[in-house]
């Protein structure tokens, strides 16, 4: 099973951030990533700076028979389709995938000179990650830390607790 989390907090040409995140899970399907579960919708002010728009995030189980590479090589496709520019690191975006957890492994990998960690190096810090995560996961270990969810939320600062707001 994979995690994967997926974050919108601009509109697209295609509507607004419900419209790319729900876009977006169907082209996943398309691509042959079987979605599992799905969290529900969450919002949480932009990072680092909160005067940007706010996100709208998920988090989604799912198989695929793909290796993480060409995963991402998938979710990056998707997210450019929907209109994704990188310009600037945390600037806002129309959708935003990330991998979480690759069948509990523990891997580093490159892609188009990015180096990227599975687990996501951040998601013990990420209340837009856990929230939705526990949803759907109340179960889910970190391959690293060994620690469970619910003793990643209880760690996160209290001003991040108060700061996410289920919106379904």
């Amino acid at each position: 099973m994979i995690i994967l989390a997926l974050g919108s907090n601009l509109d697209s040409v295609f509507g607004n951030r419900f419209i790319n995140i729900n876009l977006a899970l169907s082209y996943l399907q398309k691509y042959g990533i079987k979605i599992l579960k799905k969290s529900s919708f969450y919002e949480t002010p932009s990072y680092p700076d909160k005067s940007k728009p706010k996100f709208l995030n998920i988090v989604i189980s799912a198989e695929t028979v793909l290796p993480p590479v060409d995963l991402m090589s998938v979710l990056i496709f998707i997210e450019e389709k929907l209109g994704r520019e990188r310009k600037i690191k945390n600037d806002p975006r129309t959708c935003d995938i990330d991998i979480i957890d690759y069948k509990s492994q523990i891997i580093d990998f490159n892609y188009n000179n990015i180096s990227l960690s599975v687990p996501h190096k951040k998601l013990s810090s990420r209340n837009f990650v856990l929230f939705p995560l526990k949803e759907i996961q109340p179960s889910w270990t970190h391959p690293i830390t060994k620690e469970i969810i619910d003793v990643l939320i209880k760690n996160l600062p209290e001003d991040e607790k108060k700061s996410i707001l289920k919106v379904e």
